[in-house]
């Protein structure tokens, strides 16, 4: 790109100049849809048939499969850089946030990384907030925020909020086998029920529970986030936007919906920052770290959180802070100066959405 001495470069648009066609939108639907069919089925498809333990085993596998995949992957790791991994993970949790059917990974970090820049502000792609305040406008605000979003034909452009991703090559490959991941997540529980079962119903009823209402159910736990985190609940830390924390949603989501630190800090690996916060995507990234291939976590630092926190607050902060900002002790040990100096940097996610 070409510019004249001493001017700056045209900033590119937040939205792709070329809108979803009607064939994506179509998709859009079959993926909402048809899973969503399938949840609302559940009920009388399990009485007194159609529901054995072998279903229940394989739904949970893949649901936390595809649920660390999106949180500790998509979220955490890609959109905010909260850590850094090896090539090796990197690759693995983009193919594991896949098998959520909530979008190909540059997709998703793109709109995700747009949110925070505007968060309950124009230009937000899911605000709970976008018609007004009044009990009728957040009624039709919610639902947009939950998923009528998802049809909006405008596309964050990938361009301005990921150059990063579309950079990486792996991660490229990944993001356009989104079609052929898809089949694997429905399918694969398929078979593996029918092999444990040795039998087409337990082929059926694996496909059944541990494909299409388990992903229905992460569908709308991952919702959530974007429309009750954002409109209901309580909170502890300052931020610029309506983010809240829900306490009831904390196990299903792994974490995700301590939404109001994460909305004040944003790139701390640790959502459930506060003592009995439990956050199952920070132990996952914790565990990945002490095996190495998670490495510089930004995990919480005790005065960043402190300045942040609100006037009524009073709940002390849990496990993995940083107790020491100053002379680098955290929880007993001697901290690099490149993870102290890290709390104050701003990171290629936090510039991308800038």
């Amino acid at each position: 790109m070409t510019t004249i001495a001493g001017t700056r470069p045209a900033a590119k648009p937040d939205i792709d100049p070329k809108p979803s066609t009607l064939a994506q939108q179509i998709l859009v639907g079959i993926f909402v849809g048809v899973p969503m069919i399938a949840l609302l089925a559940a009920i009388p498809f399990a009485w007194g048939w159609g529901l054995g333990w072998h279903d229940v085993i394989i739904a949970a596998v893949f649901y936390w499969l595809s649920g660390f995949g999106i949180t500790v992957g998509y979220h955490r790791y890609f959109t905010h850089s909260s850590f850094k991994a090896k090539p090796g993970l990197r690759v693995a949790l983009a193919v594991a946030g896949s098998l959520a059917m909530e979008g190909p990974v540059i997709t998703w970090v793109s709109d995700h990384r747009r949110h925070h820049k505007y968060s309950d502000r124009e230009g937000d792609p899911h605000s709970p907030w976008r018609y007004g305040d009044n009990a009728r406008a957040l009624a039709k605000g919610l639902l947009w925020a939950h998923m009528l979003w998802l049809f909006d034909p405008n596309q964050t452009s990938q361009e301005k909020f990921s150059p990063d991703l579309l950079a990486d090559g792996k991660i490229k490959k990944v993001d356009r086998m989104f079609g052929p991941l898809v089949a694997v997540t429905l399918l694969l529980p398929a078979l593996i029920g029918g092999l444990w079962g040795m039998s087409w119903h337990g082929a059926i009823t694996a496909f059944f529970w541990a494909g299409l209402v388990r992903v229905t159910l992460l569908h709308h736990v991952t919702w959530s986030i974007n429309s009750i985190c954002h409109t209901f609940g309580d909170t502890d830390f300052e931020a610029r936007d309506k983010s809240r924390n829900v306490s009831w949603l904390a196990i299903a989501s792994f974490g995700e919906s301590w939404h109001n630190l994460h909305h004040a800090d944003p790139t701390c690996a640790r959502h459930g920052a506060l003592k009995g916060q439990i956050d199952s995507s920070a132990r996952v990234i914790w565990i990945l770290e002490k095996l190495g291939w998670a490495y510089n976590v930004r995990w919480p630092n005790e005065a960043r959180l402190t300045a942040k926190r609100t006037a009524d607050a009073t709940r002390p902060l849990g496990g993995m802070t940083g107790r020491n900002a100053t002379t680098g002790q955290r929880d007993g040990k001697k901290d690099t100066v490149e993870s102290t100096a890290s709390d104050n940097a701003v990171t290629q996610a936090d510039r991308a959405a800038a």
